[in-house]
């Protein structure tokens, strides 16, 4: 039924909570589960993020950058080279957690919900396994919700885990 399982990851708690959905399925099937996060180039702030749950994001605080790009001034560098960096470490880890089961990675950049339904239509995937934390109210609306906008507009299913209170 299922050959193909895409797992979007930020690292945090909430995709955690999805990974082990994911692996089951992809166990269950034998299917390949494709890994991916997306580096947020929607933003004017590319990946210069607050630390999300558990510190992971696939972007950086300010302090972050700082110690690992020493010598910003009058010094050449690329903030986006450290973010892909930092976004593949994001999804090795999510791998290495499904020993196992076939994977495939990958670091897109766009609006993560984009990114994520291009990669679902590129790579003939037939399930989507996202985290999500559950906003509700004003705080959805003024965040946003990558998942709400992946469950109303992909053309595959979509099954959405929750981040449970106890796991916050």
């Amino acid at each position: 039924m299922y050959e193909h399982i895409l797992f979007p990851t930020d690292g945090s708690s909430g995709a955690e909570a999805a990974l082990a959905h994911a692996r089951t399925l992809a166990e269950t099937h034998n299917a390949t589960l494709h890994i991916m996060t997306v580096l947020d180039t929607s933003s004017p702030h590319i990946g210069m993020t607050a630390a999300g749950p558990k510190g992971a994001t696939t972007g950086m605080t300010a302090e972050e950058h700082d110690e690992s790009e020493s010598g910003m001034v009058n010094e050449e560098h690329n903030i986006e080279s450290s973010l892909r960096e930092r976004s593949q470490a994001i999804v090795d880890a999510a791998a290495d957690e499904v020993d196992g089961v076939d994977t495939v990675t990958a670091v897109e950049r766009g609006p993560p919900h984009s990114a994520i339904l291009d990669y679902v239509d590129e790579n003939d995937i037939d399930l989507i396994v996202m985290g999500t934390h559950g906003r509700t109210g004003v705080e959805r609306y003024l965040l946003g919700s990558v998942a709400e906008k992946v469950v109303r507009t992909s053309d595959v299913p979509v099954l959405t885990v929750r981040l449970g209170e106890d796991d916050s």
